[in-house]
Formats: C-alpha cells, structure tokens, sequence
C-alpha cells in the first residue's frame, strides 16, 4: 500500500514528465503493479475502440451541404442520404447534423481602453415615481468607466439635453483623462456653447 503522497508523484511521473512504469518503479523503490494501480492503467486497457458509425460514410456530403445551406433541416438531409444508401434512423443523423452544423456568431467590435481614457454614458428608465399628486418618468443617468467597469448613477425626473451634458462634464470628465478622441470630451465642447434646453436624449438601442 502507497501514500498518496507517493501515488501523487507516481501519475506526475507518468502524465506530466511521461516516465515510463519501470523507470518510475526503480525511481521510487515500489513494485511496477503499485504504479500501475496508481496510474489506473487498467482502466485504459478496458475500453472498447469508439465503433464506426453508419453516418460516417456521408460525413462528407453533409458537412458540404449545410456549408451551403445551414438552416437546412435534418428531415431533409435524412431524405437525401437515404437516396444515397443511408440505411440508418433519423435519431443518429440528427446527433450528427447537430455536431456538424455551423453556427454562426454575431460580429462585435472589441474595444481597449486604458485606465482613466474612456467612459460610456446612457440614460435608463427607471418607471415612475410618485411626487405629491403627479406620477412623474424616473430616469436614471449611467456613467460606466471602460477600464475598471465602475459606474456613477444619478436619478433625474428628465432626460434632458441640459442634464445630459451637465452630468457629462461635471461628474464624468472628473473620472477620465481629456483625449481628443474620448467621448466625453466631445461632451465638453458640448457643454461650453449648450444653452438650457429640454430636448430628449433618446437612450442606445442596446439599452431599450
């Protein structure tokens, strides 16, 4: 009987630095059937070889076919096969049709920013609030730092141009170092010339 200290090095020996079971057996003075107890070589030598599937033979036309068309369903790809000599069921096909169609992913722009560079800021609806008598939208102004992810909130009664920049300028610029390219210093050159007014901010599509 080995430690598992013992049984720990024998498979490090063995997976990690691909020692072979004698060089290991003579390394650490144990009897090769103990490192092979540890390494679970019995396991190994118990598995059957993965068996040929009926599919297999049309592997080929199907990658090539949902290549071309990948919404096509596996109903008719099963009709297709079947004219070619396919004589396995439509379950089989479908766990193949599944492996093999392609997916396709959505394109999006990864952005980098260093640490104090860029922020991103949004209005987001926060329902209604009752204020003596009157219902009144509550809006809340986001601000998300692009580096560290941190957020700055402020709840207002408007979405507002005026709050908009104000917000902008004030809060934010404080938080991010002026680059010409940076959102919110296109903000400022906003806020120096913008006159009180209450035009909508309408929110980012992605944030309805």
């Amino acid at each position: 009987m080995i430690s598992q200290e013992t049984r720990a090095q024998i498979r490090r020996y063995f997976y990690a630095e691909h020692w072979k079971v004698g060089t290991i057996a003579r390394e650490l003075s144990v009897h090769p059937d103990a490192v092979r107890n540890a390494i679970e070589a019995e396991r190994f030598r118990s598995m059957q070889p993965l068996r040929a599937s009926v599919v297999d033979p049309y592997i080929p036309f199907l990658r090539q076919t949902l290549e071309q068309h990948p919404s096509l369903r596996a109903t008719r790809l099963y009709q297709m096969i079947r004219d070619r000599g396919y004589s396995g069921s439509v379950v089989q096909l479908r766990r193949s049709v599944a492996r093999l169609r392609p997916h396709n992913r959505e394109a999006f722009l990864q952005l980098h920013a260093f640490a104090g560079e860029q922020a991103q800021v949004d209005w987001a609806h926060f329902g209604h609030a009752m204020v003596g008598r009157a219902k009144r939208a509550l809006s809340c102004f986001v601000a998300t730092l692009s580096y560290s992810r941190a957020l700055y909130l402020e709840f207002f009664f408007d979405q507002t141009t005026e709050n908009f920049l104000r917000r902008s300028c004030s809060r934010v610029s404080s938080l991010v170092r002026p680059t010409e390219s940076n959102p919110v210093r296109q903000s400022q050159k906003l806020c120096a010339g913008a006159s009180r007014q209450s035009d909508p901010v309408s929110p980012s599509p992605d944030r309805t």
